[in-house]
C-alpha cells in the first residue's frame, strides 16, 4: 500500500506569535492534508534545541520544546492569564 504526505516542521505553521505550535492552525493543517488525500505528516524532532537552534542537537531525549505550546490553549484551560501574553 502506497501512501503520501509531507515533511514540515511544526515551527513552519502560521502563528501570530512568530513560530508555529500545536494550535488550531496545526489541526487545520492536518484537515487540509486529509482533504488533499495525504495520509502522513513527518515532522522534525520536537525536543528543546541547543546550540544553533538545530532540532537534531537537543540536550534532552525526553523533554518537549516549550516553543510548541500554544498560549491560546493555556488561556482557555485557565493555566495562564491573558494579560501576560
Amino acid at each position: 500500500m502506497r501512501r503520501a504526505g509531507v515533511l514540515m516542521a511544526i515551527s513552519s505553521l502560521p502563528s501570530k506569535y512568530g513560530i508555529g505550535c500545536f494550535s488550531k492552525e496545526a489541526y487545520r493543517f492536518v484537515d487540509d492534508l486529509a482533504e488533499a488525500g495525504q495520509s502522513l505528516w513527518q515532522i522534525l524532532p520536537l525536543g528543546p534545541t541547543s546550540y544553533g537552534d538545530s532540532p537534531y542537537q537537543s540536550f534532552s531525549t525526553f523533554a518537549g520544546n516549550p516553543y510548541f505550546i500554544d498560549p491560546e490553549t493555556l488561556v482557555k484551560k485557565r493555566l495562564y492569564h491573558k494579560k501576560t501574553l
